[in-house]
């Protein structure tokens, strides 16, 4: 199946932003875990579900909207991307509403019914006691 370039459906923007969220959110966990401050499009894929031509197309299209920057850092020569900062405070942003369920659910200590389930640990009389 070819993917059209005809914005008339919408299809091209919903991708654009998809996109968009992928790599911000992608790049913002790789700098958070201080694991890369750039990288290039080729380590970005191996996190990503696509083809270099689709990621690179999006890079290249981040670096225009001003959310991501070309940087040359890479060992090997090739271009390397990352945050600018307006991206890196967009970028955390969605990556807290991405994980927001996440965070909120339990801990592995008390059963399924227990407040903590869905409401965080700190609203959970087990986890307010202090073990020393």
């Amino acid at each position: 199946m070819m993917e059209s370039n005809h914005s008339h459906n919408g299809k091209t923007e919903l991708d654009a932003l998809f996109w968009k969220d992928e790599i911000l959110q992608v790049m913002y966990w790789l700098q958070g875990e201080e694991l890369a401050e750039s990288v290039t499009a080729e380590r970005l894929l191996t996190f990503l579900n696509t083809d270099l031509k689709n990621l690179r197309t999006h890079l290249k299209r981040g670096v225009k909207e001003g959310y991501l920057v070309t940087k040359n850092d890479s060992p090997d020569g090739k271009p390397t991307f990352a945050l600018s900062d307006p991206g890196k405070k967009e970028a955390g942003g969605r990556f807290v509403e991405a994980f927001e369920g996440m965070r909120k659910q339990g801990h592995g200590e008390c059963g399924p019914e227990c407040i903590c389930q869905w409401e965080g640990k700190e609203a959970c009389d087990h986890h307010n006691h202090h073990h020393h």
